[in-house]
């Protein structure tokens, strides 16, 4: 008998991969996030958190193929899958590079990758010393990429996907610790365009990537508000934002009015939609939206009118300026 499988990495539909946060906990801070909020602060509501992942599992759920991550009790950082590792689109037979944590308590998510990429058939490697998944490399288009080191991955590891996988790797330095992986800083939005947060990159960096795509800047603001900790699905681009939970007077109110704000006219000029989701659970870990998605192909690029079809869906979505005003 003749099989013909098909991976979702080599599939025409957008895959995606994400983790009910089941296990997900704050007992060890692990980020400088975490570590400037009191302990009554990290306690996490556990329902609240469920509800606020499935609105968002919901909406991508209706475009794309996503799987679920079975979860393990004690890893309290699996439901970040965008550190699992990363799937590498460039190569033909769709390889999966499975991270090797800097982070300790997140050391033991990688076996549970691995079981789970081996039943899909994937192409399996391994890191080197250190590598945290797509949220430290970010592809750009063909075999060309952007890539963190300093914080938690390092430059040995660049070198070491250069080297293996024939592919250009720009690498970017990160020394801010509040913008600790790489997705903090820079969002793919289409393999013509790059949200970047200019002012914390070399001018040399810079130049290397404008060569490749076109930069749309992110001010230092919202990038620690999480612009660029967003997720791009057909014409939506989907971003986190909890200011439905602020009073206008919160410290926190002006940044997040803001940051909708640089998302819509982003979005305008590109001629997408932004869409809202309130993940103030998940800022407990000192994490936003695109640390709860891996990545399984980039198809999510190409998606075209269809996501119109789809009807009205019940999450947290500006339509209009106005309504942001009345915030």
């Amino acid at each position: 008998m003749l099989h013909n499988d098909l991976n979702i990495a080599q599939s025409k539909q957008p895959g995606f991969l994400m983790n009910v946060p089941f296990s997900l906990s704050t007992e060890f801070p692990n980020n400088a996030w975490m570590l400037d909020l009191e302990p009554d602060e990290l306690v996490i509501d556990k329902e609240k958190t469920l509800s606020q992942f499935m609105s968002l599992y919901s909406f991508m759920s209706r475009y794309a193929v996503v799987y679920l991550l079975p979860s393990v009790p004690g890893l309290q950082d699996q439901t970040y899958v965008a550190n699992l590792g990363i799937v590498l689109p460039h190569t033909p037979e769709k390889t999966v590079v499975i991270s090797n944590f800097y982070s300790e308590p997140r050391r033991n998510e990688s076996e549970i990758g691995r079981d789970f990429f081996k039943l899909m058939k994937f192409s399996i490697q391994d890191a080197p010393e250190y590598f945290e998944g797509e949220a430290d490399l970010k592809h750009i288009r063909d075999n060309v990429y952007v890539g963190a080191y300093g914080l938690r991955t390092s430059k040995n590891a660049l070198d070491w996907f250069s080297r293996t996988f024939d592919m250009k790797v720009i690498p970017l330095l990160m020394q801010d610790e509040y913008l600790y992986h790489l997705d903090c800083c820079v969002l793919p939005l289409s393999p013509e365009h790059l949200a970047v947060c200019t002012e914390i990159v070399d001018k040399e960096t810079l130049h290397e990537l404008e060569k490749y795509t076109c930069i749309h800047d992110v001010s230092v603001d919202d990038a620690y508000s999480g612009l660029t900790n967003s997720i791009v699905l057909g014409k939506h681009l989907l971003c986190a934002s909890h200011i439905q939970d602020l009073s206008p007077s919160h410290e926190d109110y002006e940044y997040e009015k803001n940051k909708i704000e640089s998302v819509s006219s982003l979005c305008s000029s590109l001629g997408m939609e932004p869409v809202f989701f309130n993940l103030s659970e998940f800022c407990k870990s000192g994490a936003l939206l695109s640390c709860l998605v891996m990545h399984l192909n980039r198809n999510n690029y190409i998606m075209g009118e269809s996501l119109n079809e789809a009807g009205n869906v019940k999450v947290f979505q500006f339509e209009s300026q106005q309504e942001l005003v009345a915030l």
